[in-house]
């Protein structure tokens, strides 16, 4: 899930440090303080772009910078108010609410404390800066609204491509068996028919019978392959949906994190009925009420988690988790089950580029 500010208009959001350029044209400045606020420029602008690239979860990293770089040239030029205002933006993108104002206040603090501590020849520094950083602010907080609208429209259009689907194999099931019952019963009468005529010795009225037959079945193959057309399986996408499905229809809380991965056509089929079996076991013999199912990746290796807060003895490995384990072995992926607190089971499954370095 995609959760980065858009990089379209970057660019245009930088016309906001005018605060911090008009007074390299105004004010006269020793050479070193020159070459200091533009090495801080250098260094905001790579701070700027590198949030710019970071998810909301890894935004901290740049905001400190930014905060950093501008608490440390406002001496020189106070200007750099602007750079605290970027980061107050980051601050309500990046952060829940609590967060949020906790980050802000402490913000808000470092400038109070910057003008009480430092020679900052410029009196409106407070004045404006804290109004300036507090919109900006909630500019960032209307971006992060307007995120989560947009990723609850996008999960609300894969729910109803998950819903077109299953109505596109109801579909398919009715069509094939209104399709094929019919077909298949005038089939064997055509077959008896010409069984029969046979044994008269009845060559020309048998064939007659089987030339038909023979043009049903076409029909038939037609009618098929039209009532099909234009389906497509959706992948473990759609898999992973489905199965989600069936276990809170079974009563249980069922959370997904991480991001599904795309997996080859052999694997992808492997992964699929492996959790299709673990969630049957767990709504067969799970005794709770949670269910976690967790896509990570690590060092080459894909994990998936599959963990319930049942209180369950311990699984006995049956048929079934024998050929899970076989049918895991066959794509060099490992089945792991542990107890605590309720049942994980994780499937480690290499990814190709690291089957690949293995094998050269």
């Amino acid at each position: 899930m995609n959760t980065q500010l858009e990089r379209k208009m970057s660019w245009v959001y930088l016309i906001n440090l005018i605060f911090y350029i008009i007074p390299l044209f105004t004010v006269r400045f020793s050479p070193w303080q020159y070459l200091s606020m533009l090495s801080a420029l250098l260094l905001f602008l790579g701070c700027y772009f590198w949030a710019y690239r970071c998810n909301r979860h890894n935004m901290h990293w740049p905001i400190a910078g930014i905060v950093l770089v501008a608490a440390l040239i406002t001496p020189v030029n106070p200007g750099s108010v602007s750079m605290f205002a970027y980061a107050g933006f980051f601050i309500g993108f990046a952060y829940s609410l609590k967060r949020y104002l906790l980050l802000t206040a402490l913000l808000l603090a470092l400038l109070v404390l910057l003008d009480l501590t430092l020679t900052i020849h410029w009196n409106l520094f407070l004045i404006m800066g804290i109004p300036i950083v507090l919109a900006v602010s909630f500019l960032g907080r209307a971006e992060q609204a307007k995120l989560r609208h947009r990723l609850a429209e996008q999960q609300s259009g894969d729910e109803i491509k998950q819903l077109a689907t299953m109505v596109e194999r109801e579909r398919i099931g009715r069509d094939l068996h209104d399709i094929l019952g019919h077909t298949l019963s005038s089939i064997i009468l055509k077959a008896d028919l010409a069984e029969k005529l046979l044994a008269r010795q009845q060559a020309d009225a048998a064939q007659q019978q089987l030339t038909e037959l023979s043009q049903i079945a076409r029909e038939a193959l037609s009618q098929v392959r039209q009532s099909v057309s234009g389906y497509k399986h959706q992948g473990l996408t759609a898999e992973v949906a489905r199965l989600l499905s069936r276990l809170r229809d079974a009563g249980f809380v069922a959370e997904l994190t991480g991001e599904i991965p795309h997996l080859d056509s052999r694997r992808e089929t492997a992964v699929v009925l492996a959790l299709t079996e673990l969630v049957t076991n767990i709504m067969r013999h799970s005794k709770g009420d949670s269910c976690q199912l967790r896509f990570t990746e690590q060092a080459g290796i894909l994990k998936i988690c599959l963990s319930d807060n049942g209180r369950q003895a311990d699984v006995k490995e049956g048929n079934g988790i024998t050929g899970l384990r076989e049918r895991l072995t066959a794509i060099n992926a490992t089945l792991k089950l542990q107890h605590n607190q309720g049942l994980t089971a994780t499937i480690e499954l290499p990814q190709q580029s690291t089957l690949l370095q293995e094998a050269t």
